[in-house]
């Protein structure tokens, strides 16, 4: 008895899961391999591609202000960036914001990769090798190496960062005040995931090496249509998954700010509010506040 529960309790889990990651063409397909795949009508009819921005002239924009936020990966409303972390199931058509991204950086779809949120050093997949994967040479090989000059594949770790890893991610962003509507808006420039370095996983956690860094920064209007393809759960309604581009633009998040462009450099609220994690999150709030009131105070006489 026991074990026709477990076996029924599996067999829901498993078709739980298939309906929320595979929910088009459900109720029309006649055989399991049809779920999940658009037919050719239904391609037709989505018309499916990232809505355009807006033209905004320099001068329509009465006040602007940059923002770098954080987004913790910890936190429950940011998990449709995080999850699935499975990236080796074939059978999910969800995949998780970091897997898009680098998967579309390795085909070529995405190429504006830069090292920085200022977008001013380009980097290419070679160059991001080193931050992503950290290979070692066991003992064996260290030997192999030493009385025969060369090492056989099978005496070489590699590992990988991979979804599971992304800790965080910062965005950087820029709000304005566009005089002709009259209202306050927000453009998302560049998306960075923040991870501990790839050598963590070889030495773990322990050993001191798994500070946070900063992997790369993808400059986002130039990854809006591969994101747009791409879906994230929708946990209010299954049978319309939300892409990434739509859940990045409209804010469906939970950010922290941790720098604004200021005179000092743009420097960052943990360089003067050192040591006082409260006092950060009050400054962060602050400045989000700040903003809120820029467009409040535009319609006071």
């Amino acid at each position: 008895m026991k074990l026709t529960n477990v076996i029924l309790g599996a067999f829901a889990v498993t078709m739980t899961v298939a309906s929320a990651n595979a929910q088009i063409n459900i109720l029309n397909s006649k055989t399991p391999e049809e779920i999940g795949v658009k037919t050719p009508d239904q391609i037709a009819y989505d018309n499916d591609e990232a809505l355009p921005y807006g033209y905004v002239d320099e001068r329509d924009v009465l006040w602007s202000k940059s923002t770098w936020e954080i987004i913790d990966l910890d936190e429950r409303v940011n998990f449709p960036l995080y999850y699935p972390i499975d990236t080796n199931n074939i059978g999910s058509e969800r995949r998780s914001l970091y897997d898009v991204l680098v998967k579309n950086m390795q085909n070529g779809n995405i190429q504006d990769v830069y090292a920085d949120s200022y977008f001013t050093e380009k980097r290419t997949l070679d160059d991001l090798d080193a931050s992503l994967v950290y290979r070692d040479t066991t003992d064996y090989g260290i030997d192999q190496f030493n009385a025969e000059g060369r090492v056989d594949d099978e005496y070489i770790r590699e590992f990988t960062l991979d979804a599971a890893d992304v800790e965080q991610w910062k965005i950087r962003g820029l709000w304005y005040i566009d005089k002709r509507q009259g209202e306050l808006k927000y453009r998302l420039l560049g998306i960075c995931p923040v991870a501990g370095e790839a050598r963590s996983k070889a030495f773990g956690e322990d050993d001191g090496m798994d500070s946070k860094v900063d992997l790369f920064w993808v400059y986002f209007p130039a990854a809006r249509d591969v994101l747009h393809k791409a879906k994230a759960f929708n946990r209010k309604n299954t049978s319309q998954p939300i892409s990434y581009d739509h859940l990045l633009n409209s804010r469906r998040f939970h950010g922290v700010i941790y720098k604004e462009d200021n005179v000092q450099g743009d420097r960052e609220v943990n360089e003067y509010i050192n040591d006082n994690a409260l006092m950060q999150l009050l400054e962060s709030d602050r400045i989000q506040e700040q903003i809120r009131n820029i467009e409040i105070d535009l319609w006071n006489y």
